[in-house]
């Protein structure tokens, strides 16, 4: 069964230039980061008592491989389906941000925020950067899907996939269906391929429509796409997003960032892993997620499958995985655009992405709460 909510996906439109930040995931981390060092850290690690219906609220580190991954696990009924968030990058935390605009999930499912092998506070400068692989990141997710069944007593899971994570999410899936209740891609990456062609002919196409003759010297000096390194990515994404490819519904960074203070959503000693985190990521997965199509990779899945698109995203170009959308075989499959958004929907919709999310997983997870 197939479902499209909102209109068809629209071309590109000449819209008021707004200017946005050099890099969404690393601007909005490092910005709430570096503030919270003013203030002393709220975070705490809180374990549940042996009700299983009470509130959970924990953190732990899972030994996986080599590596420590963090996971922080929330909800107000630990019996409630699982939610698992993937964040975007490859290398980007985002857990900070999906708490302060997205928090209100956690009081209908057990929401686990994981930050991936070299992301965040999973970050280890020690470690060899080369390990960082898809192939990888599907092992580290298995091991923390099997962890979460194991502890909660869970059959299946549902993925939340942002951006790079929707990939990850998907090609999971793919993988282990038994494992997964449903996959939403927000954001739904596609192809890397497609994403940096699809950047560079917006912002081409923009700077040439408003005469911005700045802006198309540097786009020259970047010459076209493939970039293989997170400082080339950076600068086209920079350009695209002062024309709201990036950011279509602005946000006050200021209020987001005062509050992120006083409720402790950050610590202080993240600042630099997240900034080396996904410089590393991005640097050394490139290559190889320019090479990853998944139109070729996952033409299907065996579970319910829903992508959340911004209309205004040229970041990933929501109109790829529209297309994607219409190709791909799953049994259940919903499509869903959010109007007032670019890239980053769980943001700059939160209140409509959050009711949205719950209306779609709930049906599809009775009974996913009771102990095996």
């Amino acid at each position: 069964m197939t479902r499209i909510r909102g209109q068809q996906p629209i071309p590109f439109t000449y819209g008021t230039k707004q200017k946005a930040p050099l890099a969404q995931t690393l601007f909005w981390c490092t910005s709430l980061l570096a503030l919270s060092m003013l203030v002393p850290s709220c975070a705490s690690t809180q374990a549940t008592g042996a009700d299983t219906s009470a509130p959970i609220q924990q953190s732990e580190y899972l030994a996986v491989d080599g590596a420590k991954l963090y996971l922080m696990t929330r909800g107000e009924d630990r019996r409630a389906p699982i939610l698992l968030w993937l964040h975007g990058g490859p290398g980007g935390a985002e857990r900070p941000l999906f708490r302060y605009f997205n928090s209100d999930l956690e009081q209908h499912f057990v929401v686990v925020y994981w930050d991936q092998r070299g992301a965040g506070r999973s970050f280890d400068a020690e470690a060899d950067p080369h390990q960082l692989t898809v192939s990888r990141h599907l092992a580290d997710l298995d091991a923390i899907v099997d962890h979460l069944r194991q502890t909660l007593g869970q059959n299946k899971v549902v993925l939340v996939g942002h951006s790079w994570g929707s990939a990850l999410g998907l090609l999971y899936a793919q993988q282990h269906p038994e494992k997964v209740a449903m996959h939403i891609g927000v954001a739904q990456v596609v192809s890397w391929h497609q994403i940096q062609q699809g950047q560079y002919d917006f912002t081409l196409a923009e700077s040439t429509h408003r005469n911005d003759e700045a802006t198309l010297k540097r786009l020259h000096n970047l010459c076209p796409p493939p970039y293989a390194t997170f400082d080339q990515q950076d600068k086209l994404y920079d350009l695209m997003a002062q024309y709201g490819g990036g950011v279509h519904t602005q946000l006050c960074k200021l209020c987001v960032i005062a509050k992120a203070m006083a409720t402790g959503l950050v610590t202080p000693w993240e600042l630099i892993s997240i900034h080396r985190g996904i410089h590393a990521s991005v640097d050394t997965m490139t290559s190889e997620l320019l090479r990853l199509d998944l139109e070729q990779a996952v033409p299907r899945v065996e579970v319910p499958v829903s992508f959340f698109l911004g209309r205004y995203d040229r970041q990933v170009d929501s109109a790829i995985a529209a297309r994607y959308f219409d190709t791909l075989q799953a049994p259940r499959k919903e499509l869903v655009w959010f109007e007032a958004s670019a890239h980053d929907i769980p943001f700059e919709e939160p209140d409509r992405f959050n009711t949205i999310l719950i209306e779609h997983v709930q049906p599809r997870t009775a009974g996913l709460s009771k102990t095996r």
